[in-house]
């Protein structure tokens, strides 16, 4: 608590020391959601948080934030905490954005989230961007994994298990079940079948 009160006060000098009691509110239930996530993921530590491991600190400042926002809907305090992750991690993942209960990010850099709809078991990676397109966001389900300078925009519907390859965009189209998505040169995708189930590396499932 101390150190998340620290650095809100450093970035946001404002005075506004009302607001801790918001985070003191929540900050149980909020580490019992990341404590949750984490548990499901292989790579991490069972029930720890390294505040200096970017991955870690950026999904528990977003739940901190998400679950201020379900709770109270304090638009100051969950922005500010929206900015820090932003300042700190790199990372556009906005309060209001339901992420699921589990997902792993693999780096935070210039990750880019709108509200859409994440299925559970969701894999990030650095630059990857979930956008709109004229409203409407894409849907997510469960088992994806999103590689690096990946899109997911519009009407696009990415379905289970699906691995979007590097630098895939995928704008207003399907992928298929359980495939490995690529670009096609014609510009349409590419789907290939697994050689193993790649979202075994991150998950106990």
């Amino acid at each position: 608590m101390d150190y998340i009160k620290r650095q809100v006060s450093n970035f946001f000098p404002d005075g506004n020391t009302s607001e801790f009691e918001i985070i003191d509110r929540y900050l149980d239930e909020s580490i019992a959601r990341y404590i949750f996530c984490i548990s499901k993921i292989k790579v991490w530590e069972s029930e720890k948080l390294d505040v200096l491991h970017s991955s870690q600190y950026c999904t528990f400042l977003y739940y901190l934030s998400n679950t201020i926002w379900r709770q109270e809907k304090a638009k100051n305090i969950c922005t500010k905490l929206f900015l820090l992750n932003k300042l700190l991690n790199g990372i556009d993942c906005f309060y209001e954005i339901e992420l699921p209960e589990v997902f792993f990010i693999g780096h935070s850099i210039g990750i880019v989230l709108a509200k859409a709809t994440y299925g559970n078991y969701l894999v990030i990676y650095q630059n990857s961007t979930v956008g709109k397109n004229f409203g409407v966001a894409p849907v997510i389900e469960e088992e994806v994994v999103l590689f690096p300078h990946t899109a997911i925009i519009g009407r696009s519907l990415i379905k289970r298990g699906s691995i979007i390859s590097q630098g895939v965009s995928i704008i207003n189209k399907e992928t298929k079940c359980n495939k490995i998505v690529f670009n096609g040169r014609d510009g349409n995708l590419v789907f290939k079948d697994k050689k193993r189930i790649i979202i075994d590396d991150y998950f106990i499932l």
